[in-house]
C-alpha cells in the first residue's frame, strides 16, 4: 500500500516524499479514503500512529479541490483539541503537509494574547486548530464566524471531556452550520464519547486499528515500589544508577512538578517543568529545549500527556501514577513512536495502590515489580493483577494495651500497619448534550 494508491494529490505526496513517509499506518489507510468521499469518521489508534495524517491530509486535499475563497474572519475546516501543547504539535503537522498547497492554516489558544490572533483572523483561515475556550472567546468578539465551515475534527475528545470542556463543545456545536463533515479522532475512547459519537456524527464509518486502552507494545513497562516521602531520593538515585540521558517525568499536581525540579536543579541537573501555571511562552522554550536536547529532564503534569511528539524519546518516568488510569496510556505514548522502543517507569506507593489496580485492568497487562534493594518500602504495596483485584493480606490483630482497664481507640502506627487505600472514584465526566435533529453531510 502507498499514500498515491489512497488516492492523495501530487503535492501531497510530494511532501510526504519530503517528510520521508513511505508507507500509511494502519488509522492513515482506513481514514483517508473515507474522509475524502465525504463520510462521517469515528477513529480510535494508540498514540503515535499517525492519527493527525489520517484526518489532516485528506481534509487539506478537499480544501484544494474544492477550491472555495475563504471570507474574511471565516474558517473552513476546524480541528478542536484539548491543550496548547497538542495544538501546536498538530498545526506543525499540517504546515508541513500543506507546504506545495495554497491554503492558510493557523492555530488558536489561550495563554497568550488574544489580539494577534484576532488580526490573523481577518484574512480568513482554510484550516484552524484551536482549544475550545479561546475559540468560545474569538466567537464572542466576532473574529471567527462558521458560515463557510464544511468540516469539525475533534481529536483527543476524550481528553476534553477529562479538562471539563464539556459546555464549551456544546456551545460551539450550536454555532456550526448543520451541514458538515465531522471526524472523531481519539487514542481511547471512553463510553461517553462514543454516546457523543451517537449525537454529533451521521452514519459514522467506526475505525478501531488497535485494542480499545492497550498501550503499545513497543514500550516495556515496570513499577518499583517505594514510600511517598522517599520517590524524590529514589528518584535521583535512579538518575544516576542507570545514567539516564533524556527523561520525561510526570507528577499530579503543579506543586509536584516545581518541587521536583528545584531538587533535581539543586543537584546539577539540567531540568525544567511545564504545567498549566506557566506562560505559555515559558512552557515552550522549556519543550523545545527538551526537544533539542538542551536538558536532561522535563517534568510535566498531564498538561503533556498528549501531543508532545518528541524524536526517539527513551524513557518516561511516572513519579506519580494518573488519577484517571487512560492518562497512563497516553503518558507512555510519549516513548515508543515511529517504530522505536521505549522503557516506562512508574514509582508507586502504598496509597495508590487502586490507581495501580485500574491502569493494569485498563491495559490487561499485570506490570512486573522490580525492588530496589535500599529502597524497600515499610509500607508495602499490596498485590495487583489484571483482573482488578488488590490482593489485601489478613491484619495481624492487636494487642491490648497494658496496664489500661480502659478501651481505647485504634490507631495506626508506623509498623506497616497501614490501612487500605480508599477505593478510587472515577469523576463523572458531563457529557454534552446535542442536537439530535437530522443533518445533511457535506457532499
Amino acid at each position: 500500500m502507498t499514500f498515491a494508491k489512497l488516492g492523495l494529490i501530487e503535492p501531497l505526496l510530494r511532501a510526504l516524499e519530503h517528510l520521508k513517509y513511505t508507507t500509511p499506518t494502519p488509522v492513515q489507510a482506513a481514514a483517508i479514503p473515507a474522509v475524502l468521499a465525504g463520510r462521517d469518521l469515528m477513529a480510535a489508534a494508540q498514540t503515535g500512529t499517525g492519527k493527525t495524517a489520517g484526518f489532516a491530509l485528506p481534509l487539506l486535499q478537499r480544501l484544494v479541490m474544492e477550491g472555495e475563497k475563504v471570507a474574511s474572519n471565516s474558517v473552513r475546516a476546524l480541528v478542536l483539541v484539548p491543550t496548547r501543547e497538542l495544538a501546536e504539535q498538530v498545526h506543525a503537522n499540517i504546515v508541513e503537509y500543506a507546504e506545495h498547497l495554497p491554503l492558510r492554516t493557523y492555530a488558536v489558544y489561550g495563554g497568550v494574547s488574544i489580539n494577534p490572533q484576532m488580526m490573523k483572523l481577518r484574512k480568513g483561515i482554510d484550516l484552524l486548530v484551536a482549544t475550545p475556550g479561546r475559540l468560545l472567546d474569538l466567537f464572542r468578539q466576532n473574529a471567527v464566524k462558521f458560515n463557510q465551515l464544511q468540516a469539525l475534527v475533534l481529536d483527543e475528545a476524550d481528553r476534553m471531556l477529562d479538562l471539563g470542556f464539556a459546555e464549551e463543545l456544546r456551545s460551539i456545536y450550536a454555532a456550526l452550520p448543520v451541514t458538515r463533515q465531522t471526524l472523531l479522532f481519539s487514542a481511547t475512547f471512553s463510553d461517553e464519547i462514543r454516546l457523543m459519537a451517537r449525537q454529533m456524527l451521521d452514519d459514522p464509518l467506526s475505525v478501531e486499528v488497535s485494542p480499545r486502552n492497550v498501550a503499545a507494545s513497543s514500550v516495556k513497562q515496570w513499577v518499583v515500589p517505594v514510600d511517598k516521602k522517599r520517590k524524590p531520593e529514589l528518584f535521583m538515585h535512579l538518575l544516576r544508577k542507570q545514567r539516564w540521558k533524556q527523561v520525561l517525568v510526570f507528577a499530579k499536581t503543579r506543586n509536584g512538578v516545581d518541587a521536583l525540579v528545584e531538587r533535581l536543579q539543586a543537584q546539577g541537573v539540567n531540568a525544567d517543568g511545564i504545567h498549566g501555571d506557566r506562560p505559555q511562552a515559558t512552557r515552550q522554550r522549556a519543550l523545545d529545549s527538551f526537544k533539542a536536547r538542551e536538558i536532561q529532564i522535563l517534568v510535566a503534569t498531564d498538561v503533556a500527556a498528549r501531543g508532545l511528539d518528541i524524536d526517539d524519546l527513551p524513557l518516561v518516568v511516572n513519579f506519580d501514577l494518573p488519577i484517571v488510569a487512560e492518562d497512563y496510556i497516553h503518558r507512555i505514548g510519549r516513548t515508543g513512536r515511529a517504530g522505536n522502543t521505549g522503557e516506562a517507569i512508574s514509582l508507586v506507593c502504598a496509597d495508590e495502590v487502586n490507581m495501580l489496580s485500574a491502569i493494569e485492568m485498563l491495559t490487561r497487562k499485570t506490570l512486573p515489580r522490580h525492588e530496589e534493594p535500599d529502597f524497600v518500602p515499610e509500607h508495602r504495596v499490596p498485590e495487583t493483577d489484571a483482573s482488578g483485584q488488590v490482593v489485601k493480606k489478613p491484619k495481624k490483630p492487636k494487642k491490648p494495651k497494658q496496664g489500661s482497664g480502659k478501651g481505647s481507640l485504634g490507631r495506626w502506627t508506623d509498623s506497616g500497619d497501614t490501612p487500605a487505600a480508599a477505593p478510587q472514584v472515577k469523576p463523572v465526566r458531563k457529557v454534552p448534550t446535542f442536537n439530535t435533529g437530522p443533518r445533511k453531510r457535506k457532499p
